[in-house]
């Protein structure tokens, strides 16, 4: 009901407010802020609107950083620009050619690298406690996580699909998967929950 019909048929208004716009600190004031310690490592993803609203979601939650690898579009990107509606600016990325050495890399500096891949192995997003710090690949839009990429990481999860396609899209899912995390860690950048993966044979 609109505010018209609202005050038309005597219903009070309500008393929250809708935020519909920006946070209004200075930009390096938010820079300082602290992160939740997640990066999304991106393995040769072909969209770069996909590409986009994963900067978006980045953004969004404040994550760490944002690693695109191969031919994932990476800024600076007209269409990765548009889709991501200027977060590009406010979240931390780099590109490398190989995700490989990405998850290497990571895994090297003592960072859980686990891959977002619907496998008989994967156990389901809601299923597991999600360690910091913590990264998660994401694959191809036709093709996945390559199997080179699943082998290295430490663990497998998915979103449980139920209907006539075997995944849902990439940006949905690391949005789905993201905002897990953060439930769990309780919406605070310094608090894990313990990082075990129950069930997994890994």
């Amino acid at each position: 009901m609109n505010r018209r019909n609202r005050e038309a048929s005597g219903v009070e208004e309500s008393g929250f407010d809708v935020r519909s716009h920006d946070l209004d600190i200075p930009l390096d004031e938010y820079a300082s802020l602290p992160k939740f310690p997640v990066t999304l490592v991106l393995d040769n993803l072909r969209s770069a609107f996909n590409v986009g609203s994963i900067f978006r979601t980045a953004d969004t939650t404040r994550l760490q950083r944002v690693v695109t690898c191969g031919y994932t579009a990476h800024p600076p990107h007209p269409r990765l620009d548009k889709t991501a509606l200027g977060t590009v600016d406010y979240v931390d990325s780099v590109h490398v050619d190989s995700t490989l050495a990405a998850v290497a890399d990571l895994q090297a500096k003592g960072v859980a690298v686990w891959a977002l891949e619907t496998t008989s192995d994967s156990l389901a997003y809601t299923e597991v406690t999600y360690p910091q710090p913590l990264a998660l690949v994401l694959g191809n839009e036709a093709l996945g996580v390559a199997r080179d990429v699943l082998d290295r990481c430490d663990a497998l999860v998915q979103v449980p699909v139920f209907g006539y396609k075997n995944s849902l899209n990439v940006a949905c899912t690391a949005a789905v998967v993201v905002y897990e995390i953060l439930r769990q860690w309780h919406y605070e950048p310094g608090t894990a929950a313990g990082g075990r993966v129950k069930g997994s044979a890994r």
